[in-house]
């Protein structure tokens, strides 16, 4: 089965400040702010929603497919994607624009200050869901505003099952664009926060809106996940990691879970059981790409957790 994965390829440039920001940022002056961190750490990662789940998809033994538009700097990317085995022939490239960047620096009080570059984002609304073949499921993640209303849009006219993952791109639509894009997914996937926002955009709870769709999940960080889904809800726990070191990524593990467990036809609270697994393998790593566990160590994982074999 092709899952076709719609969504921001991007590069995330991370940098670390040794020392808090409040030290150099004087709040009376602040209406005449000009201040240089220098930052003698730096690393850059490849990110991007799409290209978070598709790489975790692989990691679960599937062959997703790619639906973005990047820039003329995505060379880099493309030759990972390559050596990954995983298809580009849906990502568009614009030659008068920049991959989707992100800038962030860090200091050592886990403060953080962003600049994010959409770039070739913008245009992800050039690509069309009737130019993939193949294709049995889907994931409508953050991205372009008008892609990802387009890509919706065509997921539901094809008839093709997917996931609507608005998440930080959730600020853009209005309540009825929300539910709009909606209609025809299988499932939506929030976190808390963006839950309370989407409930408050559209004036539907969230077992109102579990109502239109067959299930709505929400992850809940530390404290594991919900699903509503037949006019009841369950919660699935967090599975323990190794480590707590980044938590970049980890939404878009989950979903990848998610998506791998509908694949195999499973019921809700197995794809979020192993949906939890994929997340704690990641948050145990810097980045969203960089753990590399094996099937049959993912297998081990949730066994232990969950007392069943995958």
């Amino acid at each position: 089965m092709t899952i076709l994965v719609c969504g921001s390829m991007a590069y995330d440039t991370i940098m670390v400040f040794q020392d808090p920001f409040r030290k150099h940022i004087l709040p009376d002056q602040i209406h005449i702010l000009n201040v240089c961190f220098v930052v003698p750490t730096m690393r850059r990662e490849f990110g991007g929603c799409a290209g978070n789940i598709a790489y975790n998809l692989k990691l679960l033994g599937e062959d997703p497919a790619i639906m973005a538009t990047v820039g003329h700097d995505f060379g880099p990317y493309a030759t990972r994607l390559e050596a990954l085995g995983l298809s580009a022939r849906h990502i568009r490239v614009l030659e008068d624009q920049f991959t989707a960047q992100a800038f962030i620096t860090t200091d050592i009080e886990d403060n953080q200050i962003t600049a994010f570059h959409p770039g070739a984002m913008g245009s992800s609304h050039l690509n069309r869901i009737s130019e993939a073949s193949g294709v049995r499921l889907g994931i409508v993640s953050p991205d372009g505003r008008d892609g990802m209303i387009e890509h919706a849009r065509g997921l539901a006219e094809a008839r093709i099952p997917f996931l609507f993952d608005p998440g930080q791109g959730l600020p853009m639509f209005s309540g009825e664009e929300l539910l709009g894009m909606l209609k025809g997914a299988k499932a939506l996937t929030v976190n808390d926060y963006e839950a309370k926002m989407f409930e408050e955009k559209t004036g539907r709870g969230l077992s109102e809106v579990a109502g239109m769709v067959e299930a709505v999940v929400m992850t809940r960080g530390a404290e594991g996940s919900t699903v509503f889904t037949g006019g009841q809800q369950f919660d699935v726990p967090a599975v323990k990691a190794d480590g707590l070191v980044d938590p970049t990524g980890c939404g878009d593990a989950y979903r990848a879970g998610l998506l791998h467990g509908i694949a195999k036809g499973w019921d809700w609270k197995r794809c979020a059981r192993l949906a939890s697994v994929m997340g704690s393998i990641k948050i145990a790593h810097r980045g969203g790409q960089n753990h590399k566990p094996a099937l049959g160590e993912i297998a081990q994982r949730y066994e232990k957790a969950f007392g069943e074999a995958l």
